[in-house]
């Protein structure tokens, strides 16, 4: 699929998809002017996406002992730029500090944050917070149900997403990553707490979102890319 060779390995478990639609006009202001909102039927999305990393590694090297693993919360929307689809993370909050620490300096929206994810047989309780100017908290349970769907192609749209970009010291990057196709199941979810994305928590908050449960997926990780350079 790339000609370029990738740099990192990870390993997604117990990956909780949650989307809502929302007015383009409540999210358009808070991607880079570079980006373009990528609409269904009108609506822009906005995706949580929460999961468990096992096995990072970068290429041809062992998993460094206590960052191989950790705890992921992403809050993104869909956009397009010159004609690539893929998402724009607002912030990926990781369990990890060096992570974090490693992850900011290479051009990425990670944030430290407090997570836990519990498992008792398929019921499973996630909350996660992260302190700031304002607090930013999910609380939630849910149980995936057994059997795989054949996916619509909304729900491709959804989640068969392989360019992200974030902004970078006035610059756009992006990076890339490759995996098999999701094979994706229904789930039942209850939402306890939501103040996730706060400049839109008028349009998400009391909203039941779509929802998706994939058990495993291990994606290649690709070196960032400058889209463009600030000018000053």
């Amino acid at each position: 699929m790339w000609s370029k060779s990738w740099i990192m390995t990870q390993i997604w478990q117990d990956v909780l998809f949650l989307h809502w639609p929302v007015s383009p006009k409540d999210l358009e202001h808070y991607i880079p002017q570079e980006l373009h909102l990528d609409l269904y039927e009108n609506n822009a999305w906005l995706s949580a996406v929460l999961f468990k990393v096992k096995g990072q590694r970068l290429r041809f090297l062992p998993p460094f002992p206590g960052v191989g693993s950790h705890l992921q919360l992403n809050v993104r929307t869909y956009v397009t730029y010159n004609g690539m689809k893929g998402v724009y993370f607002f912030n990926s909050d990781v369990t990890n500090r060096f992570i974090v620490q490693i992850a900011t300096m290479g051009s990425l929206s990670y944030r430290h944050s407090k997570i836990a994810l519990k498992q008792k047989e398929n019921n499973f309780s996630f909350t996660s917070l992260y302190h700031g100017a304002q607090d930013e908290r999910l609380k939630i349970s849910y149980q995936p149900i057994a059997s795989e769907i054949s996916s619509s192609s909304f729900e491709k749209w959804l989640v068969e997403r392989y360019h992200s970009w974030s902004k970078w010291k006035g610059s756009l990057v992006r990076i890339d990553i490759d995996h098999m196709p999701w094979q994706l199941q229904r789930v039942q979810i209850n939402i306890e707490s939501n103040t996730l994305a706060p400049f839109v928590k008028e349009s998400i908050q009391g909203i039941q979102p779509i929802a998706h449960y994939s058990k495993s997926k291990e994606a290649k990780i690709f070196s960032p890319i400058l889209e463009n350079k600030k000018i000053y």
